[in-house]
């Protein structure tokens, strides 16, 4: 046998095997590796090198190397999910960087993590005030996770006291200008309906990119140069009323929030002046 044919079978061999091993670890192997799985991953680049090209020796004994080494890392994977003492072994403990507000300078060092990376990982966080972080964590991952204190942390619904009723998933029913019968069944409607909403909003269904249907039932629609339909746009005395409004509830929330009667009382007094200014604006815009 020609040896470049040689390699060829023996590099498509590989790849065959190379992508079976990495069905066999699961998903975890190309997303976030533990340090056993990143030796695995180097050491099954090699060898499946090796295999490739190493014309010169038994090629074969490659193949018994890596069986080996996937054997290995499924045992290893299988302990790691049935004890715990193993899995600290193996993917290591998440370390405490900041506890009640506080940077911890000797689990920054035993990390070895310096200031500048340390205030680089929370940036990506989008945090630039190490004082407005209550806890951090580094995870096994070597990621960063960030918990703000009570007082920096954004304005939620929960907070608010509203009760906004369960998202469901977007269904993409259109793909490239084809109707995609599973994602239609799924999202409960009919190729007619679909026709008839792709009428009211003026496009063909060969010029639709994408299409979603969402919760609510309404279709979305990407054409490749603009987004239908397009969003409503409130006239400026709805936009006013709306973020007045929004301004009212967001000090009435902070006066709930605050954590001493000086704040709260600051707080409405703030919001009797804007009162104040607003009942003003509204009386000499009637007049």
């Amino acid at each position: 046998m020609p040896e470049w044919l040689e390699v060829m079978i023996r590099t498509l061999s590989a790849v065959t095997i190379l992508f079976l091993i990495t069905k066999i670890l699961g998903k975890r192997q190309i997303s976030e590796l533990s340090l056993f799985e990143y030796i695995t991953g180097i050491t099954l680049g090699n060898l499946i090198g090796y295999i490739s090209l190493d014309t010169d020796t038994s090629w074969y004994l490659g193949f018994l190397a890596v069986f080996v080494w996937v054997s290995v890392s499924t045992g290893a994977e299988f302990l790691t999910m049935k004890s715990k003492k193993f899995r600290d072994i193996v993917d290591g403990k998440s370390t405490i960087l900041i506890e009640n507000g506080a940077v911890i300078q000797k689990n920054l060092k035993k990390e070895r993590l310096t200031i500048d990376e340390f205030l680089e990982q929370l940036r990506k966080k989008d945090v630039f005030r190490v004082a407005d972080v209550e806890f951090a964590i580094m995870e096994q991952s070597g990621d960063i996770s960030v918990m703000l204190k009570k007082e920096y942390q954004p304005l939620t619904a929960d907070l608010l006291g509203y009760r906004l009723s369960s998202e469901k998933e977007p269904r993409t029913i259109i793909m490239d200008g084809n109707i995609l019968p599973e994602s239609l069944q799924e999202a409960g409607v009919s190729e007619d309906w679909v026709k008839k909403e792709l009428r009211k909003l003026n496009v063909t269904l060969n010029q639709v990119a994408i299409g979603q249907v969402d919760s609510k039932g309404e279709l979305t629609v990407q054409t490749g140069t603009e987004a239908l339909p397009k969003p409503d746009h409130s006239n400026p005395n709805d936009q006013i009323k709306d973020l007045v409004q929004r301004l009212q509830d967001d000090l009435k929330m902070r006066k709930q929030l605050a954590s001493n009667d000086k704040d709260r009382l600051e707080y409405q007094e703030a919001l009797n002046q804007f009162q104040t200014v607003m009942h003003a604006y509204q009386t000499k815009k009637q007049s």
